[in-house]
């Protein structure tokens, strides 16, 4: 196998070939353009998860490539054009081959044996995961977040640039829609000649007047605005001499042509550079760099406690929250806090980015960038988590005031995110995360503003979003994806759920096409479906559906405990207890009479219980109660649920929930000798068998509770 500089060599003089731009052209058409008819769709964008696509990493190495000699732009021959991209892909997936063997060669099978040996935790093994990764931002996350990043920085940026943030945004959005026009006109025109004229790269260039037309604002500062995000005049990428190099293309993406015109290939780099390249303007002036420093990890807490809010609603979010011991003895602070219900979230922010050298594998800075971003962020968290389980602190909120905290927290998490695109974030949280699990804290939940941004997008309420986080968190050691989208477009689908039979279950990035159906649909408004088909959707319209909907939002512990339940039934679970319900009703609508089912869950150890009546509270409540203590019994479960609902339309009433450890009990075994066993999940919407002939007053209640109808069911007849 050949050394990786060797054939990163050969890819630079490739690229310095006549005519290689148009090359680059195809390129990018094929591997990051995809079309849809009438309405976006999952299928119209799988090619762009195939093994053979260049990704964007990949083609940025063969544009930075492209400037280091000057460019010729003469279109080459069909027959030289073919081999340019027969040599870029042997190249590509040589060098690809070469990272990837040498991330074989850490695994030293002497050591494979030793507890504790992790071949994954070195430079050399981390640097193909961390230049091959997803992506973890969205197009229109980059695109419409600078604007909320830089909303402090505007003042320098017009002083220093002449351009508001605000301004640039607009510029470059009217840049992306120019492109897509000339794109079309591009395909339309190959239409009009022979094969061997065809060349995509008109579709890729533009020039001052077309962008300013298009957006409406002035010639002059159009210009600046582009002249701003592209390679500077003589710049050649002299720096850019191995695969891990600063890469000039990455941070100034247009390319001038000498004239008014410049080049784009990849619309996704210039917004990107939108979002991260002014922080670095602003690094370069000594006087503003502090300042800077101070508005990005203000954004970071700000945007974080915006998209909380959403979910939780602003009472329940705290931003700047001090934890003290006494007056003047403060033990810890947390950047945003959620108190909903008896659960809690603990979010510290960090804006350390990956440095280039930890690019390049070295492993030491790998850990240093890692624990200043990622592992100081988390420890800061338990640390706060520890505090807010002990009642006896005080919280005070820099708006907000003090803070009630419940007198028990039945569970903690701790979200730790960070502010910019963190290559192989979740692959590296694997690797290096130090964390403590108990009772009531939770493992942490790694992540960038981006994924939080998507995540409390499609998860709209308290209930749905907790439910996701308890279980992402505690599958953190058995479940593998690139990122954290793909798992979150697996849950929307199929409700994320991992049985005591698989170790691990390994996600592909295709999944997540659903998910990026639906933010393309909410974010760049185009005709599609806004949720993908899954556990959002197919039970809305159930009558278990209906219910979830109705204490989805409620802060009751109870209530909670009883909704993460509900959410993590199967989809047969789900359809047979929703149809028993359907039946307990209808009986209660005829005969005027409560009626009740009763199932067990998960292998035992949980169940529910739901009455169907109209009868007053005082009578609902303890009949509902006695049932519930007497099956929770039988079944010798932990925890057990019991709901009341109305026979009128199935809504919920009111709900309990008996929450200790089963023992045995010689009172408990005589109270339940007569209590028939329930009835099978499966057969709940059997045909009904109650109400074939009158229950006597002294005879057994029909719900099974072991008791005289007179003194159960009897008495709200």
């Amino acid at each position: 196998m050949r050394k990786e500089q060797d054939i990163f060599d050969d890819l630079a003089q490739l690229c310095s070939s006549p005519g290689y731009a148009h090359a680059i052209a195809y390129l990018c058409f094929r591997d990051n353009m995809f079309g849809y008819a009438k309405e976006l769709k999952a299928e119209d964008m799988q090619h762009l998860f195939s093994t053979t696509r260049l990704i964007r990493t990949e083609i940025s190495t063969l544009i930075g490539l492209l400037i280091k000699e000057e460019v010729d732009f003469t279109k080459p021959a069909s027959s030289v054009m073919q081999q340019y991209l027969d040599q870029t892909e042997a190249l590509l997936e040589e060098l690809h081959r070469s990272m990837t063997g040498a991330m074989v060669a850490e695994i030293d099978p002497k050591k494979v044996a030793v507890e504790g040996f992790n071949p994954f935790t070195s430079g050399e093994a981390l640097r193909e995961p961390i230049f091959y990764g997803g992506e973890s931002a969205y197009s229109f996350q980059y695109r419409d977040l600078p604007p909320k990043k830089y909303a402090n920085d505007d003042e320098w940026l017009i002083a220093n640039k002449d351009f508001s943030i605000g301004t640039a945004r607009d510029v470059l959005c009217a840049v992306q829609e120019v492109q897509i026009e000339k794109l079309n006109d591009t395909l339309r025109a190959m239409r009009k000649v022979q094969p061997e004229e065809w060349t995509f790269f008109p579709g890729y260039t533009f020039n001052v007047q077309e962008v300013a037309e298009r957006s409406g604002i002035d010639t002059a500062v159009v210009e600046k605005v582009l002249v701003a995000f592209a390679v500077p005049a003589r710049e050649n990428n002299n720096d850019f001499c191995a695969l891990n190099d600063f890469n000039i293309t990455n941070a100034y993406p247009l390319l001038p042509t000498g004239d008014d015109s410049f080049i784009l290939f990849q619309t996704y780099s210039l917004v990107e550079a939108l979002y991260e390249t002014p922080f670095y303007w602003m690094g370069a002036d000594k006087n503003y760099v502090t300042a800077a420093m101070q508005h990005r990890g203000q954004f970071t807490e700000d945007f974080s406690r915006e998209r909380l809010e959403l979910v939780f609603g602003k009472e329940n979010v705290h931003a700047n929250v001090d934890i003290f011991e006494s007056k003047n003895k403060k033990l810890g602070e947390i950047d945003v806090l959620v108190l909903f219900g008896d659960r809690a979230i603990v979010l510290q922010a960090k804006s350390k980015r990956l440095t280039l050298e930890a690019r390049r594998g070295n492993d030491g800075q790998i850990r240093d960038d890692f624990k200043k971003s990622i592992q100081d962020s988390y420890d800061q968290g338990y640390t706060c988590a520890k505090l807010l389980i002990d009642a006896k602190h005080k919280l005070m909120g820099a708006d907000s005031g003090e803070i009630a905290i419940p007198l028990k927290l039945k569970e903690v998490y701790i979200f730790c995110v960070v502010s910019d695109h963190y290559p192989a974030l979740s692959f590296q949280a694997r690797q290096f995360l130090k964390f403590e699990r108990t009772e009531v804290i939770h493992p942490p939940f790694v992540m960038d503003v981006f994924m939080l941004d998507v995540v409390t997008e499609m998860l709209r309420s308290p209930l749905r979003l907790l439910s996701y986080v308890n279980r992402r968190t505690n599958y953190s050691d058995r479940l593998l994806a690139s990122h954290e989208l793909t798992i979150l477009s697996y849950h929307l689908k199929n409700n994320l759920w991992i049985d005591d039979q698989h170790d691990m279950v390994v996600l592909s990035d295709d999944i997540s096409a659903d998910l990026d159906v639906a933010m393309a649909v909410r974010r760049d408004d185009v005709p599609g479906k806004r949720t993908p088909d899954g556990i959002l959707t197919r039970f809305r319209t159930t009558a278990l559906g209906r219910l979830v909907e109705k204490i989805e939002t409620r802060p009751d512990p109870a209530t909670i405990d009883l909704g993460f339940m509900l959410l993590t039934l199967s989809e047969e679970t789900f359809v047979n207890v929703s149809n028993g319900i359907n039946v307990i009703s209808r009986k209660a609508r005829r005969d005027r009479k409560s009626h009740d089912l009763t199932v067990g869950i998960g292998g035992g150890s949980t169940g529910l219980t739901i009455h169907c009546n109209d009868a007053p509270i005082y009578i609902a409540g303890p009949s509902l109660q006695r049932h519930c203590k007497l099956r929770k019994y039988t079944e010798q479960a932990d925890n057990w649920f019991g709901v009341c609902i109305l026979p009128e339309d199935a809504s919920l009433r009111f709900g309990l929930n008996l929450d200790y450890k089963w023992a045995r009990s010689a009172e408990m075994d005589a109270m339940t000798q007569s209590l028939p066993k329930s009835k099978n999940i499966a057969d709940l919407s059997a045909p009904e068998v109650w109400g074939k002939k009158k229950t006597g007053r002294n005879e057994p209640c029909p719900c099974g509770s072991g008791l005289k109808y007179k003194k159960c069911h009897g008495a709200t007849a």
